[in-house]
């Protein structure tokens, strides 16, 4: 089933990648629950939403696209739903921005069936693209820095340095520092390790207390999203138009990348083409639809899929792997529940992986205004408005009116021109 003889690999080689994918990305089961808490979605579903939406996508993967990807909720989209569209608008609650991702997940089914994601995909331009995963990668680890009192609010900077001597500043320091040596050491799982590690001195100094380490799972709101038509109606009473479009723009980029990349790595490329790409596409979108039913936002690739990657995994079985551990991972909600709730455990997750997608940065062409600028407009706004699709719309509006200035319309794609006027539209007379 998996072409194991074909992919020159072994059982053995796939499931010892398997876990190694697994322990690199488990982090999330921890982290996501702790982000989308502020947006008030209970712990218990969100955990158990997270793992549901981990094993639909990279199941799915596995059986469909016989790749060695992981799909888990994705990085930034999560804060994104928390303090840009659920935080941000006293009238929308966190159903319905389930509804806003389920609606994108529908849509990102659609879009895979169809040769018009390849085509949006190339439509963006390069350094737009880079700007924004950077500007994810800034406004996630401020909120790593902010969750744990490193940074506090100041009343006339608007922030400052936080007291370097709470308990909580002190142990998200210290699990900082553990965590990026073992990453420099390229010890695989760094970040849950770390986190292992966090969680141990908290609990010898009495900062973490555990009331319980295994039990059933549970999704005490059942459905969230039951009704498709329903949700779509939701969408359209508070105009979350941008966020819908929002959560898709920053989820194709992201899986897509992260899919051929891991693939290059893995050396199933075949040229310039994906093999089984359709298979591979609808794995997120299948995550996105089921995820949002249950309570969490968007899936994507893993990046940390390389990890298993640099192991040998070349097959589905590496991803079945990862699946199988999700679902045992399901039966320790009290261990997670209480790791999350002391955020200087979880934060300096959050700064690292802020740290790695800043990294985009680097492919942006600085030399040239009008590429660099709004690549620089949408990094500055992200944490700045404390909204990514602000920081989207923004980019995606000075873009064009800087090649037009420069006499290079023609080099900027008709879709770039009509998402200019949508978000121009929206700044200007919807709510954001």
């Amino acid at each position: 089933m998996f072409k194991l003889k074909e992919h020159n690999t072994s059982v053995r080689t796939e499931i010892i990648a398997g876990i190694t994918t697994f322990l690199t990305m488990v982090y999330i089961v921890i982290v996501n629950p702790v982000i989308l808490a502020d947006a008030g979605v209970p712990f218990d579903q969100v955990f158990t939403a997270t793992i549901i939406s981990a094993i639909v996508g990279t199941l799915w993967m596995a059986l469909f696209a016989n790749y060695p990807i992981a799909i888990a909720p994705g990085m930034g989209l999560n804060a994104y739903f928390t303090y840009s569209v659920v935080g941000a608008n006293e009238n929308i609650s966190y159903e319905t921005a389930f509804a806003a991702v389920f609606v994108a997940g529908i849509i990102f089914v659609i879009l895979s069936l169809t040769p018009f994601r390849k085509k949006l995909i190339e439509a963006i331009p390069e350094n737009l693209k880079h700007g924004i995963t950077a500007g994810i990668g800034l406004f996630i680890a401020f909120i790593g820095l902010r969750l744990t009192g490193i940074i506090t609010s100041h009343p006339e900077n608007l922030v400052a340095l936080g007291d370097l001597h709470s308990s909580s500043v002190v142990l998200a320091l210290v699990g900082l520092a553990v965590t990026l040596v073992l990453m420099v050491r390229n010890i695989h799982g760094a970040l849950f390790l770390g986190m292992i590690v966090t969680g141990i001195i908290a609990f010898f100094t009495g900062d973490l207390k555990f009331e319980g380490i295994a039990s059933l799972p549970s999704l005490p709101e059942g459905l969230i999203v039951g009704n498709p038509l329903t949700a779509f109606a939701d969408v359209f009473q508070h105009s979350l138009y941008a966020v819908v479009f929002s959560f898709l723009l920053v989820t194709i980029f992201d899986t897509t990348g992260t899919m051929i990349g891991v693939a290059e790595q893995a050396g199933l490329m075949k040229g310039k083409s994906m093999p089984r790409a359709r298979a591979a596409l609808l794995a997120d979108s299948a995550g996105t639809t089921i995820g949002a039913m249950f309570g969490t936002s968007p899936t994507t690739a893993y990046i940390e899929s390389s990890a298993g990657v640099a192991a040998g995994g070349r097959t589905g079985l590496t991803s079945l792997t990862v699946s199988v551990l999700f679902v045992a991972a399901a039966f320790f909600g009290p261990l997670v529940s209480a790791v999350s709730g002391i955020s200087a455990i979880t934060a300096p997750a959050l700064i690292i992986v802020g740290s790695l997608m800043m990294g985009s940065i680097s492919h942006i062409k600085w030399g040239e205004l009008d590429e660099a600028f709004p690549a620089f407009l949408i990094i500055l706004s992200m944490p700045l408005t404390s909204s990514i699709a602000t920081g989207i719309a923004l980019g995606f509006i000075s873009y064009p009116l800087l090649k037009v200035v420069k006499g290079q319309w023609k080099q900027v794609h008709p879709l770039v021109y009509l998402f200019a006027v949508l978000f121009m539209y929206q700044l200007a007379f919807l709510p954001h």
